[in-house]
């Protein structure tokens, strides 16, 4: 084979990557939208993968049939459930906005007695004037979230639905398309859906654990409306870094802003001993027996993925962190070792 012939090959081969690049982006870029519902897809099809193929291949279900079943039994076992807190803090959410204009007298009264006992200004009108608005923008803004996420989830259904039913044609094709030894292949694939698995149960189960334990404290102390502060303990204890404390941290200040300083006391007590306790046992006992993933890897990990796919990135954050470490071994077994293997045989 002439040089002329190499070069002409490795250009035609540059530029159909070109076309492929440029064509991909533009997908990418446009479809970028979708992308928390295909990675939602991705969990269940995840999670489901060893049902439907039990059910397709040993028990003879038709595929569509399968699909349609798990579908339906994770609608009602999983985004009801969910679907039932989100709407119990929405209608608490709305009565504050209705009631915003008495909140924000009560909370200016209580803030200028605690700024007359201290002797010095905690807070300027302004800072609580721009509370009142954020208040008043707050339905509109919860609204919106709303119906995108149920565009989002009537999405990652319909990808879902064509995962199950063509999935051993799927992952055979995903054998073929990427170019790494089987082994290599086999490894991610083993290690996402170890990673996928593990954040998927690890990180509602330690925020559900979290706002049992805060219900539980809430009863005790005789906080009102504890149901209420249990969805949003449950709710907020699924990010990153602050955690459960972002509820109660404020519920404390609130307590003791009440007058009520002996439930003030009890609350700081058993938010930041018990809640917190129960945040990092669980979180090491999960990780060693589920994934073994490093706690910084969680914490970097959700604080990405959030930022990039919104909810679903709490589970896909630190799936992203793991396989870039991953792949970074795959590389170095894909070419170093084939290097390391020449050298030995000169």
């Amino acid at each position: 084979m002439t040089n002329d012939t190499i070069n002409t090959n490795l250009l035609r081969q540059i530029f159909f990557i070109a076309i492929i690049l440029f064509l991909g982006i533009v997908l990418f870029r446009e479809l970028w939208f979708f992308a928390p519902a295909f990675l939602g897809s991705v969990t269940f099809y995840v999670i489901m993968r060893e049902r439907m193929f039990y059910l397709t291949e040993k028990k003879k279900w038709k595929p569509y049939t399968a699909a349609w079943v798990l579908m339906l039994l994770s609608f009602f076992v999983i985004l009801v459930p969910i679907g039932v807190l989100g709407n119990i803090l929405y209608s608490k959410i709305s009565y504050v906005v209705i009631h915003s204009d008495e909140y924000i007298a009560q909370l200016k009264s209580s803030i200028q007695k605690i700024q007359e006992s201290l002797g010095y200004q905690i807070l300027t009108p302004n800072y609580i004037n721009q509370l009142a608005n954020f208040l008043t923008q707050l339905l509109p803004k919860v609204l919106n979230i709303t119906l995108n996420t149920m565009t989002l989830i009537a999405s990652m259904y319909f990808i879902l639905y064509f995962m199950l039913v063509n999935g051993r044609r799927m992952e055979e094709a995903l054998y073929e398309y990427i170019p790494l030894k089987d082994g290599n292949v086999e490894l991610i694939g083993k290690e996402v859906r170890i990673l996928i698995i593990s954040n998927t149960v690890g990180i509602p189960l330690i925020a559900l654990a979290q706002g049992i334990v805060g219900l539980i404290g809430y009863f005790i102390i005789g906080v009102k409306e504890p149901w209420l502060w249990f969805v949003a303990t449950t709710i907020a204890a699924m990010l990153p870094v602050v955690g459960a404390a972002l509820i109660y941290v404020p519920l404390t200040i609130m307590l003791f802003a009440q007058g009520e300083t002996g439930k003030g006391i009890a609350m700081a007590l058993w938010g930041f001993l018990l809640i917190g306790l129960v945040d990092n046992l669980f979180r090491f006992l999960l990780n060693k027996r589920i994934g073994n993933i490093h706690p910084l890897i969680t914490i970097f990990g959700v604080i990405v993925g959030i930022q990039l796919f919104g909810f679903i990135g709490l589970i896909f954050g630190p799936v992203l962190i793991s396989m870039f470490i991953l792949l970074l071994k795959v590389y170095s077994s894909e070419f170093f070792v084939k290097k390391r293997e020449m050298k030995r045989v000169k």
